[in-house]
């Protein structure tokens, strides 16, 4: 029996670093709070027509710094113009409107410092 338990013990003490790996041996760390900040974004954009006037209303949301909100008037691939209106944290709603007797397929582009947000779009004809 001597042997017996000698072999026992000797095993346990062989897989004693193993069982020893299973648990942790160090503390993790808690990384820091990580701070996410949305862009502007346009949460409601319509492009309607009334009469021979094309209108565009947009709402933006979001934390952003004052500035412009610019529109490009596109007649497929042809620019009609721009415009552009400034807003900041009191004005967050913005309203730009073009002429166009004509029926065509037209769009708007709607960026907010330096980037495109949105594309709103009227085809009244086949582009």
């Amino acid at each position: 029996m001597p042997s017996r338990s000698f072999a026992l013990a000797t095993a346990l003490a062989l897989l004693a670093p193993a069982l020893g790996s299973c648990r942790y041996n160090f503390v993790p760390l808690i990384p820091p709070e990580v701070r996410v900040e949305l862009p502007a974004r346009i949460t409601a954009a319509t492009l309607t027509r009334s009469g021979e006037v094309l209108t565009v209303r947009a709402t933006i949301d979001g934390r952003f710094d004052p500035g412009y909100l610019s529109a490009v008037w596109f007649d497929g691939g042809r620019e009609l113009g721009r415009d552009s209106v400034y807003l900041d944290a009191e004005t967050r709603e913005a309203s730009f409107a073009l002429t166009a007797p004509n029926r065509g397929a037209y769009r708007a582009l709607l960026s907010f410092g330096g980037n495109v947000l949105r594309q709103v779009e009227l085809y009244e004809v086949q582009p």
